[in-house]
């Protein structure tokens, strides 16, 4: 008998039990809440799929929603100004709508804390109407069965919802969206879809599960600070940890605090297009190391999608062509400004938008430069220089006719050039993530100083294992930070989220 279905027989629509709003005056309790509302709407879409699949006939189409937290004050009330998340700033009713709460736990615990501090309200956690779609339902690494729909002759769009990518955007987190008369306002920069989006990508592009991200990251553009980052992190486990967890490598290989190696002797056949490495804390206070690669337009990707997770800070660490003739191969560059000819957020970030140097950040590293290679104050300047980074999405710039690119660099004042680390510093200014950048020159085109194959060995070898401590050093500097005094007034706008 022929048991497959098709779209004219769908008769209803199945949904889970109608959710009652309770509010709450303890961050803890509302995430419980969350929590415990969006399994139980997750649980209720795979059960649907687990049972369609086993007895292939439906009249039933099935639908469950994120859950939601919202809150409403009456009062212009000031908070203390010095603050740059954790408020409103006018009366209304503000709402977002929220996806993996366990995962985002400490997180949601903290900007609920600060909503109930700064204006003495509690958060109200309903049901939205935004459904999830099933593909997110699942959550990662999920393995369906292809056998589990060869009985159904109908689009699963038909019977669940799928990711709906015209209200999956940036619009809050670039300042272009406008609420409609009546509606709420947006209480942090991304809605539940648009994470469940990036998390989905995350697990592609770097082959680690997003729950290992960290909230100190680093990004490069070379295998060898990844070769350097696994040998040093693998010394911190061996010796028990230094205040870290557990190493994770691509394909979710942990090595525990303590151990020598790692728990399974299971690799990746080959490694992903950005592969991603994590030395682990307790809530999320270690670091991640992402290997780029080359090019703006992976920066752009991989920092898209980790901006969901709402990291503390990046860095970009790398080499650059040093275009002063005073520069030596070796010296450092500490981005104060950035010159974009990358051109991939023209659209989200218009390139006449100042990106501006972030003191907590810029301080850091300078320090933590200073550290590292024992110069201090006037000395300093020997082997590093401060100025403008110009990032360029021609690899090959030097083979162009050279008066306009270098005229242009001449009149920026740019002290090095690369292809990453002005897409890296956009994406965090558009994110209100903060930022910076400190780079190596490895190469001075404009001068005709080219490393040679013998040189570059012994170069790699020398200078990556200081630079990488350096970026290290950094962000233990800054992870000692409260995150409200690491993160910036400078990046939010007139009218902000509450949620950092």
């Amino acid at each position: 008998m022929d048991t497959r279905i098709s779209s004219n027989s769908i008769l209803s629509v199945a949904t889970p039990e109608a959710f009652e709003p309770q509010t709450f005056d303890d961050p803890a309790a509302a995430v419980d809440c969350l929590q415990a509302l969006y399994e139980r709407n997750t649980r209720f879409l795979c059960e649907a799929f687990e049972g369609l699949g086993k007895n292939g006939r439906s009249l039933t189409r099935f639908r469950a929603c994120y859950p939601q937290v919202s809150i409403e004050t009456s009062s212009f009330g000031h908070v203390d100004s010095r603050l740059s998340f954790g408020y409103v700033s006018a009366p209304g009713v503000y709402t977002t709508t929220i996806t993996r709460p366990r995962l985002f736990r400490h997180y949601l615990k903290e900007q609920f804390g600060h909503l109930m501090r700064n204006h003495g309200v509690g958060v109200t956690v309903s049901e939205s109407s935004t459904p999830i779609p099933l593909h997110f339902a699942f959550g990662e690494n999920a393995h369906v069965e292809a056998s589990a729909a060869e009985t159904i002759d109908i689009p699963l769009r038909d019977l669940f919802d799928a990711p709906d990518l015209t209200t999956t955007d940036d619009e809050i987190a670039n300042g272009s969206y406008e609420p409609g008369p009546g509606e709420p306002s947006p209480l942090a920069p991304f809605t539940a879809q648009r994470i469940d989006y990036s998390l989905a990508r995350l697990s592609h592009y770097t082959a680690t599960s997003a729950t290992h991200f960290q909230n100190f990251v680093l990004f490069t553009n070379y295998q060898f600070y990844v070769d350097e980052f696994c040998a040093w992190a693998r010394q911190q486990m061996a010796e028990g940890g230094n205040g870290y967890m557990a190493f994770v490598e691509p394909g979710n290989i942990l090595t525990p605090a303590g151990a020598d190696k790692p728990e399974t002797d299971y690799t990746l056949a080959r490694l992903p297009q950005m592969p991603a490495y994590h030395l682990k804390k307790k809530g999320h206070g270690g670091i991640t190391l992402v290997n780029i690669g080359v090019g703006p337009s992976n920066a752009k990707t991989i920092t898209d999608h980790i901006a969901v997770l709402r990291p503390h800070v990046w860095l970009m660490l790398g080499h650059c062509a040093g275009l002063r003739n005073s520069q030596r191969l070796g010296d450092y560059v500490l981005a104060h400004a950035y010159m974009r000819e990358d051109h991939v957020l023209d659209d989200d970030l218009p390139v006449w938008i100042p990106l501006p140097a972030l003191a907590e950040v810029q301080v850091a590293l300078q320090d933590a430069v200073a550290e590292v290679t024992g110069y201090q104050g006037y000395d300093l300047k020997r082997i590093m220089r401060t100025g403008t980074v110009a990032t360029i999405d021609n690899r090959n710039w030097e083979l162009r006719d050279q008066r306009g690119p270098v005229k242009r660099l001449s009149q920026a004042r740019a002290i090095a050039l690369d292809m990453e680390s002005a897409t890296i510093a956009a994406n965090g200014f558009r994110f209100r993530v903060p930022y910076g950048t400190l780079l190596c020159v490895s190469d001075k085109p404009l001068h005709g100083e080219l490393k040679l194959p013998g040189m570059a060995t012994a170069f790699y070898r020398t200078q990556v294992s200081q630079h990488l401590k350096i970026g290290i050093l950094a962000l233990q500097k800054l992870a000692a930070m409260p995150p409200e005094k690491l993160h910036s007034r400078k990046l939010r706008s007139f009218y902000e989220t509450s949620f950092q």
